[in-house]
């Protein structure tokens, strides 16, 4: 089967092939990440060898490391009992504004002056204490990852009809960045 001519001027490309989103926006774009982790807190969570599973992210001073109460019989909290892990954290906001996939390392970290600085009432509720034999805490160290600003809107949508390419706005709305400190 022979493929089509690509018609002229259209650049077949991903947005991502398009080129990256300037340092500023970047700096914007990884802002908005930590926020929404911050506020949000809810994410996708997996590592080699396990499936991803919805957490309760918990950022200390707006960065990472992220924590993560888990229980001992929990598939990331084994899987990270034994060596530390490449992890895969995914995350879309509830307004599905921003969406990001970030690797990085996650491992089991019980630090006692840990759990006592994150230990809320939300956290309690799962556990009999803070020395519930039951209890893990796991560490997420963010290296890398993309992140995405929503294209898909009615604007994007009014801009195609004109003729606009798409891609050329939405290129500053993706980015790979380093989120590790």
């Amino acid at each position: 089967m022979t493929r089509p001519s690509p018609a002229v001027g259209y650049n077949h490309a991903s947005p991502m092939d398009q080129g990256v989103a300037p340092m500023a926006r970047k700096n914007e774009l990884k802002e908005k990440f930590w926020d929404v982790l911050a506020n949000e807190r809810t994410v996708m969570l997996a590592c080699t060898g396990v499936y991803p599973r919805p957490m309760t992210a918990m950022v200390e001073n707006g960065r990472g490391p992220v924590w993560f109460f888990t229980a001992g019989h929990n598939d990331l909290a084994q899987a990270c009992a034994r060596r530390v892990q490449q992890g895969l954290l995914v995350m879309a906001s509830r307004d599905h504004a921003l969406f990001a996939t970030v690797g990085g390392a996650l491992r089991q970290d019980n630090d006692p002056a840990v759990i006592d600085r994150l230990w809320n009432p939300f956290v309690a509720a799962w556990y009999s204490g803070k020395d519930d034999p039951e209890l893990r805490l796991l560490r997420f160290e963010p290296d890398a990852g993309e992140l995405w600003e929503n294209g898909s809107s009615l604007l994007a949508g009014a801009k195609m009809l004109l003729g606009i390419d798409p891609k050329r706005a939405y290129k500053d709305k993706v980015a790979k960045v380093k989120l590790g400190r």
